[in-house]
């Protein structure tokens, strides 16, 4: 009685062994004759790309390698190639199968004509006319689909960024003459009206009414333009009001040639604290504590307080803010700041005293007001020497002096830029007599420049330079942080902080009235949070026209941190016969 139901298991698995005796494991597929991106291209468009690591018959793959030249070449023709020719070749490789691909791309097919029609109105705006430009810029060029896709789709976006939001591309055709290699690009859209702003409506927002109009860059009645409502989507999250900020023009209920915008918020917390540990090389081990309140009152009031306690600094500083009405986010800021310092050649304890407006202006963030600095300070002190030591200075001075600054900066990304630069630059100037110890006036300047370039965009050029010069009757009545120094982490790496600049005749650092410092660094990631660095520095703070710059060298590790960047330095003079070694060089912030 089993023997029949055996016979009849037998016969069902049969197939099933047969089967398994004529499958392969999988193919090996090699595609010869073209370079990146074209090999990617074939491999992914031809059926045999699914059979890698799939188990196929023989009467499969034969199927397959058949179906393969006419595949690869419908896979080279959005690159401009329509007259490849492409042979296949079956071998089997043990238990796998491996197909060869011979592909000669042949002759590209270029753009020989370009028509591209849009109404007067729209071409008369730069935004628009650059869109275009760009498509009748690809006439001579090799057709390529997604560089022609993209082109297309870019002046679509220019017309609605622009106001034209009933803009239809009517006619869009790319005729190809596969015979002479050549190809004629056809392109019409119907731009329709030009629209403008409407009222904007603030929802969720803890302020009184008319507040926030501030941040708003554009007036109801202005041409609609998408590039504002980006500046206003920034202006508003860089005012740290908010948790969530979304702006939505409100295009399906647009009447009349104009759009309305609406602002849906969310306020943040209104009190933040925070505090933790840090180091520095400048500074050394310390701590930090702050609190910041987003907003005192409905008129959009700031507070801020922080305490810094690490071995060579101290502070406690508080700063009251007052944002005026206006288009330009013009503010009042009052503020006091106690600062006890002792780097390697200074030690001061100073009180200063803020009051100053910001705005902003052409693009900059403009600061004007007026200081009063008041406290003693040591100079060319090292380390926990007696302050009767031959060569140390001893001062005390009281200072009001007007301060005015431009500051801007510009990246793709700040959390880590890869195009991006920042400006600084700086006035202070005092007339002395009953207010003051000294008169002086000093300008300084700061920039940055960062630049990704190579494969995948894994390598950062970074240049950094700053600049300043004092003139002052009495330049030892100037506390450290009026005078300048060289060296540290972000001057002449290789040396420690504020440690360069003119010296006595005992040798001792009092800090100069002019200032030049330059670096280079490059950078390379070898995955998305780890780098190494390398890194020349030059610069030295002097009198007169005495110039004679420190250079430093070095390697570095850098570490996309979840608290953001982090910087290690290892740095070394260069041809300096008093300073020798390595120092070490540690710097935790962004990039700007």
């Amino acid at each position: 009685m089993r023997r029949p139901h055996r016979r009849l298991a037998l016969l069902a698995v049969l197939p099933l062994l047969l089967f398994a005796t004529l499958a392969q494991a999988g193919v090996q597929l090699v595609v010869r004759g073209v370079d990146e991106p074209l090999q990617q291209a074939v491999t992914a468009s031809v059926g045999l790309s699914q059979y890698a690591h799939r188990e196929v018959s023989e009467a499969q793959i034969r199927r397959l390698v058949a179906q393969a030249p006419v595949q690869a070449k419908a896979a080279l023709e959005p690159y401009g190639y329509y007259a490849a020719d492409v042979t296949a070749q079956l071998q089997a490789a043990g238990k796998d199968w491996k197909v060869t691909l011979d592909v000669r791309a042949g002759e590209p097919v270029k753009v020989a004509t370009v028509d591209v029609q849009l109404d007067a109105t729209a071409l008369a705006l730069p935004a628009i006319r650059r869109a275009r430009n760009a498509i009748v810029r690809m006439r001579g060029k090799q057709l390529d689909d997604a560089s022609y896709d993209a082109a297309r789709d870019a002046l679509s976006a220019a017309l609605t960024a622009s106001g034209f939001l009933d803009a239809k591309l009517v006619t869009h055709r790319v005729e190809v003459n596969a015979a002479q290699h050549s190809a004629a690009i056809r392109l019409a859209w119907q731009v329709g009206q030009r629209y403008r702003y409407g009222a904007v409506h603030f929802e969720g927002s803890q302020f009184n009414e008319g507040f926030l109009d501030r941040y708003v860059p554009f007036k109801p009645g202005d041409w609609f333009d998408q590039g504002q409502l980006l500046q206003l989507q920034q202006a508003l999250n860089g005012a740290d009001y908010f948790a969530v900020v979304n702006v939505l023009p409100q295009f399906d209920e647009k009447a009349d040639g104009r759009v309305d915008i609406n602002v849906e918020l969310a306020p943040a917390k209104r009190t933040i604290y925070t505090g933790g540990p840090f180091i520095g090389t400048d500074t050394g081990f310390g701590a930090r504590a702050g609190m910041e309140r987003r907003w005192v009152n409905r008129r959009g009031h700031k507070w801020k307080n922080e305490l810094v306690v690490a071995q060579r600094l101290k502070t406690l500083s508080t700063l009251y803010s007052i944002p005026m009405p206006g288009d330009d986010q013009r503010s009042f800021n009052v503020g006091a700041n106690f600062r006890d310092a002792n780097t390697s050649t200074s030690q001061s304890r100073t009180l200063e005293l803020v009051g100053n407006e910001t705005r902003l202006w052409h693009g900059w963030t403009r600061t004007v007001g007026l200081h009063a600095l008041s406290g003693t300070f040591t100079v060319g002190k090292r380390g926990d020497e007696p302050d009767s030591t031959p060569g140390i200075e001893r001062g005390s001075s009281t200072l009001v002096f007007a301060e005015g600054s431009l500051s801007r900066k510009q990246a793709d990304n700040y959390d880590f830029v890869h195009d991006g630069w920042s400006l600084n630059f700086a006035a202070r100037s005092t007339a002395g007599g009953l207010l003051s110890s000294a008169s002086f006036s000093q300008l300084t300047a700061d920039a940055k420049w960062i630049h990704a370039f190579g494969a995948k965009r894994r390598n950062r050029l970074i240049l950094r330079g700053s600049a300043g010069k004092t003139w002052t009757d009495d330049f030892a009545a100037l506390p450290p942080q009026l005078r300048f120094f060289a060296g540290g982490d972000r001057s002449v790496r290789g040396y420690g902080y504020q440690s360069i600049g003119p010296e006595n005749s005992y040798g001792r650092v009092l800090g100069g009235v002019n200032l030049l410092v330059a670096s280079a660094e490059v950078e390379h990631y070898f995955t998305r949070n780890w780098g190494i660095a390398t890194f020349i520095d030059a610069g030295n703070a002097f009198d007169a026209i005495d110039y004679r710059p420190k250079l430093g060298t070095g390697v570095g590790v850098r570490w996309r941190s979840p608290v953001g960047m982090i910087r290690v330095d290892l740095g070394t003079p260069i041809h300096d016969s008093q300073r020798h070694g390595v120092v070490l060089h540690l710097v935790i912030g962004p990039d700007l």
